[in-house]
């Protein structure tokens, strides 16, 4: 058997040099090494071997194996290096080739201006808070005074995940969950998108963002909110901008208003845009209604507040002469790259 042994290593190690691929030497690993192989073959025959020629015998059988693993490893080393260095001189990178210029990308025009009402804002002393753009019918709708049978919910028809969860159709519900963690006085705004099922035309979209402001303190009244938006339609606009308070009704603000701009387009003579009126509504503002108050455990009696709702792509219209809110949302890039 020693002999078998020896001439087992001697052809081994002659196929091994000559194995040229991984799976080569897979298949010399199972025809010597493998269950079935020539030496695993002899070791079963170990038995028949009398006492005394057994150690002599199994000492060469285990030189032999590990010889053939260590043969194995080494050649399968070598393969390794081999294909490496084929791969890398088939994939030689020319680095005197001029690189690809990357093209820089720029902010759209509802983040440009967004940031800037942000810096106008923040330099009045409000705070920028968020919430969650899946709410529940009681921050959308009931907090806000608007019951589950009042009519202005038909005008704000949304899109519901289930009867008491939704996509939000404005802001609003921020101030209420604001009020809640946070007691006065408090002035923040909360910028954001916002749901309705409208129709798409030139100045209405079923997604479009709105930026929820609120100021509660004690003695607040409705000539802080006429200034504070005047200061920034002014700053947003420029110093000439002209705009109007409106009288109107939102069910958590009393009084109400809504805050025009007089038409960028025909200088208030009326076009398509501002569909005849001469003036684009860019907000709706009030006191906030005492029933709010009472709804976030705030006390009426000792303060009061105000707040205001801007529709951030009819201000993005404004201030870049566009006339049709569709273009912000087609990514065209003939359109986006003016900005």
């Amino acid at each position: 058997m020693k002999q078998a042994l020896e001439a087992i290593r001697a052809r081994a190690a002659g196929e091994l040099a000559a194995a040229e691929t991984q799976q080569a030497l897979e298949g010399l690993r199972v025809k010597y090494l493998g269950k079935k192989g020539e030496v695993t073959a002899i070791l079963k025959q170990m038995g028949k071997l009398s006492p005394e020629e057994r150690p002599a015998v199994g000492q060469v059988a285990n030189e032999v194996r590990a010889f053939l693993e260590a043969e194995l490893e080494k050649r399968a080393a070598e393969l390794k290096a081999r294909e490496l260095e084929r791969q890398l001189a088939a994939e030689t990178l020319d680095v005197t080739l001029p690189g690809k210029r990357r093209v820089l990308g720029h902010e759209h025009p509802l983040s440009v201006v967004l940031n800037e009402l942000k810096e106008i804002f923040i330099g009045m002393g409000f705070e920028i808070v968020e919430g969650p753009e899946v709410e529940l019918d009681y921050y959308n709708f009931e907090a806000l005074n608007i019951p589950k049978n009042h009519p202005a919910r038909d005008t704000q028809d949304t899109f519901y995940i289930t009867d008491n969860i939704l996509l939000r159709t404005q802001t609003s519900g921020v101030q209420v969950r604001t009020m809640e963690k946070k007691k006065p006085p408090i002035r923040v705004i909360s910028p954001g998108r916002v749901y309705r099922s409208d129709a798409v035309d030139a100045t209405h979209s079923p997604l479009f963002h709105q930026i929820e402001g609120l100021v509660v303190d004690r003695g607040v009244t409705f000539a802080d909110l006429k200034g504070t938006l005047e200061v920034f339609v002014k700053q947003l606009y420029g110093e000439d901008s002209v705009v109007r308070f409106r009288p109107h009704h939102f069910p958590f603000t009393e009084p109400s208003a809504e805050l025009d701009v007089q038409c960028f387009h025909c200088h208030g003579e009326g076009c398509r845009l501002c569909k005849g009126e001469g003036w684009i509504e860019i907000l709706g503002c009030g006191m906030v209604h005492p029933k709010v108050l009472e709804n976030c455990d705030i006390d009426p009696e000792i303060y009061s507040g105000f707040a205001f709702g801007i529709g951030l792509e009819r201000l993005v219209m404004r201030r870049y002469n566009i006339d049709d809110l569709r273009l912000f949302y087609e990514n065209d890039v003939r359109f986006l790259k003016q900005f």
